[in-house]
């Protein structure tokens, strides 16, 4: 951005701070206000010599603008205080700081039937989280590291798309069941020899005894890689997110980088062998044209690195190989996630993970921007890092840290051709798991595996355009939200138990998703999210004629209306909540969803 833009910018952020303030003088009526709008006055010239960019400001803006001329005197002290931590924050140079303000003047809009004492403590406080991380200096331990809160575009965000690419795409074969990305190390041994399993079997019959995983990399090719194509599917799948494997256990890189081919004794990244091209790289500019946001699996091991083989020569591994490869991946890329895999043979002291984390925190040129997962050394998982992450399970119970369930369409991350129909999830199935586990605060990263050729497979083009038509009627309901007081409700009968955990955990959404109990068991009716003022309740399955909400006491001039539906619904109160009126919704209003969205706006 050139210094007159830069200028041009800055003063529409001042802008935004210093209307927000005369809204909130003007409506609020306090004598109290006259000192808020000054605290805002001063934030925003403490912004004008400060070369950020904050995104996006005129949503930032209107919520200000809104919440201000809404709740009064309280709001107006909370938005000074958010000014005051807007102008303290971009002192440190972090970019979503927007963002911040108006996390700080929801929060103070949400108690304002609290009172103005109430709401000003919840400014504080609020601003106090955002300015904590504003030029903290992050020292190489635990202690220090963990207090870095994870960016709030990522809680916000909800869905991503995984990518698994590589070499292991050209067999792209594994037992159903299984992980294809394995193929190199579940196929040959350490000394390269075919192993006695049904991998080895299947290796030898269609390939040959002789034929050395390395010769898969000529063959993968990406002549059919369109990464505009990509990026539009992307978007139109309604995800925020994506996360490329750079480089998977294989050590192979999609990017030319040099630790690669140097340590490995031959061309071993996608510039030198195989497509020619920067094909992360590529992607990257295609995904960022579409506005979402980029990020990077990184593999820590690689299993038959000659430097890993060698146990001997590990530190070596980590200090010439790994960490300068990562930081190269950092340094070009900028990546808005960094999410690494492959810890778990070390601890995070041997890794130097502490150390190259404090260097991302501090030094990095998306030190304040980037998100990290927990995958930094044996043990660190739902312990150290940032996000937590759960594979192929049920994600976590609750939303007391940030976190994120992976898993494929089928059985596998890479591409496996020996999956067929049946492997696959359905879209219902796949957008119920979104909604699940947005409702309990997590967000759902959805692998596909392209092919050696470069095609994203047909059948995972479509689920995710179907998830992205679902998104279009009720995004709202996922994006931005978040866990109500309770995150879903039960019908009648004996409640089954899920077990939560890393790996691996039994998850059969649609087993307890229904309208009413199954042979006795009951069943999820509705998923809850909620923003300030709204909730959100979110039908699996048709309720009938109504949907009754227990355990609410509705104020008179609640709203209830249906997502993608023109107009309001009628409802009055019960014993213990409210009975909403579907009689009028017509069938054709009905098909093609694979759930429903109430949203009722009012207090409850």
């Amino acid at each position: 951005m050139d210094a007159n833009r830069e200028r041009k910018t800055m003063r529409s952020h001042t802008a935004w701070i210093v209307g927000a303030a005369a809204i909130a003088v003007t409506v609020g009526g306090l004598a109290g206000c006259r000192s808020e709008e000054q605290k805002v006055k001063q934030a925003a010239a403490d912004l004008e010599p400060v070369e950020a960019r904050f995104d996006p400001m005129g949503s930032v803006s209107k919520a200000v603008g809104d919440t201000a001329a809404g709740a009064g005197g309280a709001v107006a002290g909370a938005v000074g205080e958010a000014g005051k931590a807007v102008g303290d924050a971009a002192r440190q140079g972090v970019e979503a700081i927007g963002k911040a303000a108006v996390g700080t003047v929801e929060a103070a809009g949400a108690v304002t039937g609290q009172g103005t004492q109430a709401a000003q403590a919840t400014a504080e406080g609020a601003a106090r989280a955002v300015a904590s991380a504003a030029g903290k200096r992050y020292e190489p331990t635990w202690d220090s590291l963990d207090q870095r809160p994870t960016p709030p575009w990522f809680a916000d965000a909800k869905f991503g798309i995984f990518i698994h690419w590589g070499v292991y795409s050209v067999p792209a074969w594994g037992p159903k069941g299984q992980y294809a990305e394995w193929y190199w190390r579940r196929t040959f041994d350490d000394k390269q020899a075919l192993q006695d399993n049904a991998w080895g079997a299947f290796h030898k019959r269609v390939y040959g005894e002789d034929f050395p995983y390395k010769d898969f990399a000529p063959m993968f090719t990406c002549e059919l890689f369109d990464p505009d194509q990509w990026a539009d599917i992307f978007h139109r799948s309604g995800a925020k997110y994506i996360v490329l494997t750079s480089k998977h256990h294989e050590g192979f890189c999609l990017w030319p980088n040099a630790e690669a081919s140097r340590t490995w004794g031959r061309p071993w990244n996608a510039v030198e062998t195989g497509p020619r091209r920067d094909i992360l790289g590529d992607l990257t500019a295609a995904v960022r044209r579409r506005g979402l946001k980029m990020g990077y699996y990184y593999s820590l091991y690689e299993w038959f690195n000659p430097l890993w083989l060698d146990t001997s020569q590990r530190d070596r591994y980590v200090t010439e190989h790994m960490l300068p490869q990562a930081k190269d991946l950092v340094m070009r890329y900028k990546p808005d996630i960094l999410w690494a895999d492959g810890e778990w043979d070390m601890e995070a002291e041997k890794w130097h993970s502490q150390e190259f984390l404090a260097w991302l925190f501090n030094e990095s040129p998306v030190k304040d921007t980037v998100a990290i997962n927990d995958r930094w050394g044996k043990g660190c998982r739902h312990k150290h890092g940032g996000y937590f992450t759960t594979e192929y399970g049920a994600g976590l119970a609750g939303a007391t840290h940030p976190w994120e369930e992976c898993r494929g369409m089928g059985h596998s991350f890479g591409y496996n051709r020996n999956e067929d129909l049946d492997d696959y999830k359905s879209a219902r199935e796949l957008i119920l798991i979104l909604i699940d586990l947005t409702s309990r605060g997590g967000c759902l990263l959805l692998d596909i595996g392209p092919t050696a050729d470069g095609r994203i497979p047909v059948i995972m083009q479509q689920r995710l355009i179907e998830i992205g038509d679902w998104l279009r009627v009720n995004g709202q309901a996922i994006y931005e939200t978040t866990p109500w007081k309770q995150t879903c409700q039960w019908s009648e009968g004996e409640k089954p138990q899920q077990e939560y955990k890393e790996y691996m955990a039994k998850y059969n959404v649609l087993d307890v998703v229904g309208a009413g109990p199954k042979n006795g068991r009951a069943v999820k009716q509705a998923f809850f999210t909620s923003k300030p003022g709204v909730l959100y309740a979110i039908l699996p399955a048709w309720p009938g004629e109504r949907f009754v909400l227990r355990g609410v006491t509705p104020a008179e001039d609640v709203k209830v209306s249906l997502l993608g539906r023109p107009g309001l619904l009628p409802w009055k109160r019960t014993a213990d909540g409210m009975s909403i009126d579907l009689s009028q919704v017509g069938v054709s209003e009905l098909v093609g969803q694979a759930a429903w969205t109430l949203k009722i706006e009012g207090d409850l």
